[in-house]
């Protein structure tokens, strides 16, 4: 009975254990406390980002206590830089991990995996995660007005986050984004910005409203721990795969910070013995019209050089992304690769996995799915590895990328004669479609 009393004790001061310890610059090491931080302004001037006590998260995190928290990506709290026992959970994360059959005869491969994103709550797109996370911070930091610069996911989903949470929102996007996206931050009633320029022009004007009046950006002065949020697609796909690592992941590209956190979830889950070790290959995806990480790997540069962005892949459209390099260190390392497409690949790539799988995905998982069709072909993806493709994004906020592309819908009238003739015209183009694509 003592003995039992005594491991109930230990458990429950190891939970109580505070797992993250403090910022450290990325660059030189330099370490600062946990406040709303995100540059090493003492020294370097680099990126800040959490640093963690590996031996209190293996002291209180088993499998069993991952399996038996909430579905949401709070069932890897001790991993995320929160300390509250309330954080703001609005059923984000545990998403689909899909076996794509179809996609992966259509390829060529034998074991194809997506990571489907599409449906995450509330907004449908990875970056609830990002934004839970950010939101849960900003509360424990005191800030009543939150707010970010985004390409239209971000603001989608800290404007829904703030509204569950009741901070004031402010956010900032590009003037000329597709209709849903700005619809899908209004609907939510915060202020927002519509922007004269592109996403780098958005992003260096809220550096300075951050600095003006003090609010909680999440991709600024709460990055640090905002980005942490990514590392949950690393985790998800590792207990979904029966707490096993796969061998191959693709991803969009951006900024780079989710590239970059998938591989440290998969080195953490190693770290603390929840998973074997393994190598993982990991390949970026990026379009045509906005790919200065995909130039500098062409190039064997380890360094970026910005663009400006021309493509309707909008949400991955960063000419200047903050963790390029981070991101061109990971493919490298891990014998990865990364690849761009054009917008219309980017389209076929959207219809691919829509026509294989009937999972619709925004212009990021077209860029993505082509990316991976594009490697496939020139045999940069072993048939027989068991490949993670991460779709990020819903294909009902960017309508406008497939519009005549997709056909139209057979107007008939109301009696059985019309309904036959039309059948027989469409199965005749289903045909003459086949024969074009086997030719």
């Amino acid at each position: 009975m003592t003995q039992a009393i005594d491991r109930i004790q230990q458990t429950q001061t190891a939970s109580a254990e505070k797992t993250f310890t403090a910022l450290r610059c990325k660059e030189c090491g330099e370490t600062y406390d946990l406040g709303a931080k995100h540059v090493c302004e003492d020294v370097c001037f680099g990126p800040l980002e959490v640093a963690y006590d590996y031996d209190a998260i293996r002291r209180q995190v088993t499998r069993a206590t991952i399996e038996a928290g909430p579905k949401s990506i709070w069932r890897y709290k001790a991993f995320l830089p929160v300390s509250t026992d309330n954080p703001i959970d609005v059923g984000t994360g545990m998403t689909p991990l899909v076996k794509s059959n179809r996609l992966a005869r259509r390829l060529g491969l034998k074991s194809l995996y997506i990571k489907n994103d599409a449906v995450n709550m509330p907004t449908l797109s990875f970056k609830d995660r990002v934004v839970s996370v950010a939101l849960t911070k900003a509360q424990e930091l005191g800030f009543t007005t939150v707010s970010c610069a985004s390409t239209g996911n971000l603001a989608n989903s800290t404007a829904a986050i703030a509204a569950h949470a009741g901070l004031d929102c402010c956010v900032f996007i590009p003037s000329d984004l597709e209709a849903g996206k700005v619809m899908g931050t209004l609907i939510y009633a915060p202020t927002v910005m519509a922007v004269k320029g592109n996403y780098d022009q958005v992003n260096r004007l809220c550096s300075e409203v951050a600095n003006t009046h003090g609010w909680g950006f999440v991709n600024i002065n709460l990055r640090p721990y905002y980005s942490e949020g990514s590392k949950t697609l690393g985790y998800e796909v590792a207990e979904q795969l029966g707490w096993q690592l796969p061998d191959h992941i693709v991803a969009p590209l951006a900024s780079g910070s989710l590239f970059t956190k998938i591989h440290k979830g998969f080195q953490e889950f190693i770290k603390v013995g929840l998973v074997d070790d393994k190598p993982v290959r990991f390949s970026g995806a990026q379009a045509e019209g906005c790919s200065p990480i995909a130039q500098a790997f062409k190039e064997g540069r380890d360094f970026i050089t910005p663009v400006k962005p021309s493509t309707i892949a909008k949400s991955i459209a960063i000419g200047n992304p903050a963790d390029g390099v981070y991101a061109l260190d990971v493919a490298r390392k891990t014998n990865g690769n990364i690849e761009s497409v054009t917008d219309a690949e980017i389209v076929d790539g959207i219809k691919l996995l829509a026509e294989t799988e009937g999972i619709f995905t925004e212009t990021a998982g077209g860029t993505t799915i082509a990316v991976l069709k594009k490697l496939v072909e020139a045999g940069k993806i072993n048939p027989d590895e068991t490949t993670v493709v991460y779709i990020t994004g819903n294909g009902l906020k960017t309508q406008e990328a497939v519009q005549g592309y997709v056909g139209e819908p057979l107007t008939i009238e109301p009696n059985l004669e019309n309904f036959e003739r039309a059948l027989e015209r469409a199965r005749t183009l289903e045909r003459l479609d086949w024969q074009q694509v086997s030719v």
